[in-house]
């Protein structure tokens, strides 16, 4: 594991560590929420760096662990002269937007007790200064929103990794059937020219090349193509900045069989030549 990267996830509660580490885990890293500091060294000895799956390992501590304070440094200080390579990241916010979010959540503060909620957060503050001191990234995340805390966090957990691209699904499927639970997006390809009605092209399915040609060489098809090609090239890019790990493409006609297998093939082939990752899946056929 000395050669993976190691992440050390910290900082006040409140500030976003949950969404830190969901970040990490969608850019491929192998992650652990609450990982007490006494098991770290157990956990990086793991032969596990041998497989090539993860992108590196990212370990969420803080004062839940009763004894993270007093322990943390001596733990991190024998792993640094064994070699290993860590960053310490930390979170934090200022006392009125904790104060907001946890009245939102209407989650107890891990060191309320009998203190109020401020007296808890400044507590914590004090407790955590040194540590904050000696991180190698500290990060306010007073202005940012769940999302932008996300695309920021899944950003740096990419530098100097290969990125973890966003996969995307493409299902044809008939709206009879129902529509796929999973879909992101869902286009209805219902008003293109149906092959249904021609005899010789009905037992058909849209991977065939007479229901293709069918389909594909009227102009209605094509103009509807060159404007939802135009839609995904601007959104693929926005979905992947937000840091979505997963997209699913829904194409749906009325049994699933012709314009929508037809249709989801084009999308499938347009997106492929991007070098973006895709899978094709037919549902209904």
């Amino acid at each position: 594991m000395k050669n993976l990267k190691i992440t050390v996830i910290t900082g006040l509660s409140g500030s976003g560590k949950s969404t830190a580490i969901a970040a990490f885990e969608d850019a491929g890293y192998y992650c652990v929420d609450n990982l007490p500091v006494e098991l770290l060294p157990k956990l990086v000895e793991l032969p596990i760096e041998s497989n090539s799956e993860f992108a590196g390992f990212a370990f969420v501590m803080d004062l839940r662990e009763k004894g993270f304070i007093s322990k943390y440094r001596l733990v991190f200080n024998a792993l640094r002269k064994k070699g290993y390579r860590f960053n310490v990241l930390f979170l934090e916010a200022n006392e009125g937007v904790l104060i907001a979010r946890f009245s939102e959540t209407r989650r107890q503060h891990p060191l309320a007790h009998d203190r109020r909620l401020t007296e808890a957060i400044r507590f914590e503050i004090k407790l955590l200064e040194e540590l904050r001191n000696e991180a190698d990234t500290v990060i306010d995340t007073s202005c940012t929103n769940v999302h932008e805390l996300k695309a920021l966090i899944l950003t740096r957990a990419k530098q100097n990794q290969k990125d973890t691209l966003m996969q995307i699904n493409v299902i044809s499927f008939g709206f009879k059937n129902g529509i796929p639970l999973n879909a992101d997006l869902v286009i209805d390809v219902r008003f293109l020219v149906n092959p249904y009605f021609d005899p010789i092209l009905k037992e058909l399915t849209g991977e065939s090349r007479k229901i293709q040609d069918y389909i594909l060489k009227n102009g209605e098809t094509r103009a509807f193509l060159n404007k939802y090609f135009d839609l995904l090239d601007y959104l693929l890019p926005l979905y992947e900045k937000e840091g979505k790990a997963y997209l699913t493409i829904g194409v749906g006609c009325t049994g699933g069989q012709h314009r929508s297998v037809t249709i989801a093939r084009s999308i499938f082939e347009h997106i492929e030549k991007s070098g973006k990752p895709v899978n094709l899946i037919h549902r209904d056929i």
